[in-house]
């Protein structure tokens, strides 16, 4: 038997062992490829009398991610090409015959007649993980590394190769759909109390007690194909499961809004499913999974949070002739929120940080957030105090600017006031080495005014984070006029080091995300002042996909941080570069009232100690107008939420802020929430056509205002029938 993915071996005891070992890969993937394999392992185990059953281990350091998802890209292009060569009835089934290719081969495995086991280090998931919940018996690491799920929703699919299926029938109905709806990873000790996985051992244990189980006479039959088996939740149809499904649709209509047709198969699948016997039921995911596949979320989610995000994490935009550089010492001035988190991330990288500010009670103070940080991980089981420790060791507090000696990238990142900034700069820069690199943190400034603070500004470069650093995996790279490509892969390879997401932007006011951002929050001010209902503001921005709504996120983001910007806009380029009305708003609000957002309690919420947030009632009184909530178009104000976005996007696409489509599209959903089923922001205009939104943007600025007028860019595109994909991406991704 010829295989190039797996190597094969029977022992003398007639045990196989089937090791996943791809070459040239440093992680084992499911291709079309890797399914044939498996399946002429299965003929060939089932096939010969002398071999007593199978384990399934892996040769890698960890088990294997899933499916290759260009795969699934590659069976719509192929599901178009028969469509116009063989009609539509031809293509669909073809399309659903591929579509459901891995889940007969896993059925074949479960059902052959000689046990399967597997042995499961690291990470298992997505289709791996339906591999291992074919197999038998199930084995796992007992380590911090090991996890195991279904993460398949996150990029707008869920589990089609059985998956909803056997994890239905294993757990109580709630949990399994809990377990899918989320697509967590899962620990391996949660994994066994959630009887996904039958042991755990030491890991290089796990083999030998997969085979132990087979030479002991595991059974090769699942419980499910078991005369008389009954799922834990009862029949659907009956007390018990009634129990289950108003409440799970009330669930998801609440959480998705209906905006992922992926979240409602999976309740279509499960509730189908379980009603039917193991076969029938597979086909009826099988249909699902193919629906899903063919939906435009999963295509718009898969190309930006799958294909865009891996080849940004991997560097795509980093210059390939400058020599990767290994950063040791990082300097961060200014100990505050922003600079403590900035601080973390580093340390937990393994790299040693400096973090200096005006005096040692202050840098001390800073250490202490990052001490506070590692604790809380350490509470809740996701650190060992052996990390504490290793953590806080790398992270010096001082006010001495001298111990910035030996750094190999410094970042600034103290109060967002240019003389400030330039202060922390020149100290900095005086007992620094000539090719050290600097970089800010500034959330708008531009970084060319900062860098003339710098005697080198080739060697300036903006590293922009976004709050909380520790949670966020944006990271804008911000290249001034004179910023030189050793900076930019300097910043790159740090941005990689500290495991974030880096997109490269060009100088601007704001760069891309907090232009966006900004658009956003201005635009429920706004709404407010028109006299749209708090409460609906908010709640239309979560219909629309949004994460939370831009009164909660403008308190995110504190209400004297977004007046103090609109004060500087307005000092640096005039009246007509703000809206008064929105100025008004917050001046209200922070100077009249002392509302500053959530870190002091009081902004468009109150934060009571004890209790959830809730909407506070003086808002009533800033609200020049009331408009009966009866009477609005809620359609609108979804679209005027997501257009002001889309549309700011355009713009600093074409004034090439932004020259990227997928750094856009990744960026508007990592870094902002921008909808994620649309697949950010060009993506969304993409994906109801560029004229289409056009149109809608003409409608909104004949009643709302010229902040909706269409920039050039799109009109020409609009003209010619093109997309951002079109005519951009092939070109972005031959530069890099």
């Amino acid at each position: 038997m010829e295989l190039t993915s797996f190597r094969f071996e029977t022992d003398a005891d007639g045990i196989a062992l089937l090791t996943w070992d791809m070459p040239d890969r440093s992680m084992n993937i499911i291709t079309p490829e890797v399914i044939d394999e498996l399946e002429r392992v299965v003929d060939h185990v089932a096939g010969q009398a002398a071999i007593k059953g199978c384990v399934i281990a892996s040769g890698k350091e960890t088990f294997s991610g899933g499916a290759d998802l260009t795969m699934l890209q590659a069976a719509s292009a192929d599901y178009e090409t028969a469509r116009r060569e063989k009609g539509e009835e031809a293509a669909i089934e073809l399309f659903f015959e591929g579509a459901r290719r891995l889940s007969i081969v896993y059925r074949k495995l479960e059902i052959c007649g000689k046990p399967f086991a597997i042995a499961i280090k690291g990470t298992c998931l997505g289709g791996a993980f339906e591999l291992a919940l074919a197999c038998h018996y199930r084995v796992a690491a007992d380590d911090d590394t090991t996890r195991v799920g279904l993460p398949e929703i996150k990029v707008g699919l869920f589990p089609g190769a059985g998956g909803t299926q056997r994890v239905a029938r294993l757990m109580q109905t709630a949990d399994a759909l809990q377990m899918l709806f989320k697509g967590e990873q899962i620990r391996a000790k949660a994994a066994k109390s959630m009887n996904l996985v039958h042991d755990l051992a030491p890991a290089d244990e796990i083999g030998a007690r997969a085979k132990a189980w087979i030479a002991g006479g595991g059974k090769a039959v699942a419980p499910w194909d078991e005369p008389g088996f009954k799922p834990q939740s009862g029949r659907v149809y009956s007390p018990q499961g009634m129990m289950v499904w108003p409440a799970a649709n009330a669930i998801y209509r609440r959480e998705t809004y209906d905006n992922y047709p992926a979240a409602k198969a999976i309740l279509h699948a499960v509730y189908e499913g379980l009603q039917l016997p193991m076969d029938l039921a597979l086909r009826v995911e099988s249909r699902w999974f193919a629906k899903i596949l063919r939906s435009p979320e999963a295509a718009a989610m898969i190309r930006t949070l799958f294909l865009s995000m891996g080849e940004l994490n991997k560097g795509a935009r980093r210059p390939a002739q400058i020599p990767r550089t290994t950063i040791r010492k990082v300097g961060v001035l200014g100990a505050g929120f922003m600079g403590a988190g900035i601080a973390y991330v580093t340390a937990g990288a393994g790299m040693d940080v400096v973090l200096i500010d005006r005096d040692q009670a202050a840098a001390d103070r800073g250490k202490g957030t990052c001490d506070k940080m590692i604790s809380s991980q350490v509470l809740k089981g996701r650190a060992k105090g052996t990390d504490k420790e290793a953590l806080l060791a790398h992270i010096t507090a001082t006010a001495d600017y001298a111990d910035l000696a030996g750094s190999d990238l410094v970042i600034e990142a103290v109060f967002e006031d240019r003389e400030v900034k330039a202060e922390a700069t020149r100290k900095a820069e005086a007992v620094l080495g000539p090719d050290v690199i600097f970089a800010s943190n500034t959330s708008t400034l531009p970084i060319g005014s900062l860098a003339h603070a710098h005697t080198k500004p080739e060697s300036f470069i903006g590293i922009h984070f976004f709050s909380p650093v520790e949670k966020m995996l944006l990271v804008e790279v911000i290249l001034g006029a004179k910023s030189g490509e050793r900076a930019l892969a300097t910043a790159m390879d740090y941005v990689r080091a500290i495991k974030k997401t880096p997109i490269v932007v060009n100088d601007s006011r704001g760069f891309y995300a907090n232009r966006c951002v900004g658009s956003y929050i201005r635009e429920g001010h706004l709404m407010l002042i028109e006299g749209v209902p708090p409460a609906l503001i908010e709640n239309a921005a979560r219909m629309a996909g949004m994460p939370v709504g831009p009164l909660a996120l403008n308190d995110e983001v504190a209400l004297d941080l977004v007046l103090k910007i609109l004060q500087t806009t307005r000092q640096d380029e005039g009246e007509a570069s703000i809206d008064p009305a929105q100025l008004r708003l917050l001046e209200s609000m922070v100077v009249a009232h002392g509302r500053q957002g959530r870190k002091n309690g009081k902004g468009f919420y109150d934060y009571p100690a004890i209790g959830a947030k809730a909407l506070w009632q003086g808002l009533d009184e800033l609200r020049p107008a009331r408009l009966d909530a009866e009477t609005i178009d809620v359609h609108t104000l979804k679209q005027r939420l997501l257009a002001v976005q889309a549309l700011e996007a355009a713009r600093t696409f074409e004034e090439g802020v932004v020259t990227d489509p997928r750094e856009a599209d990744v960026g508007s959903i990592i870094g902002f929430g921008f909808a994620p089923f649309t697949g950010g922001t060009l993506s969304y205009i993409d994906g109801i056509g560029v004229g289409n939104f056009v149109s809608l943007c003409n409608d909104l600025a004949q009643t709302h205002g010229a902040r909706f007028t269409p920039p050039r860019l799109l009109g020409e595109l609009a003209r010619t029938g093109d997309t951002f994909y079109g005519r951009f991406a092939t070109r972005e991704k031959q530069v890099a």
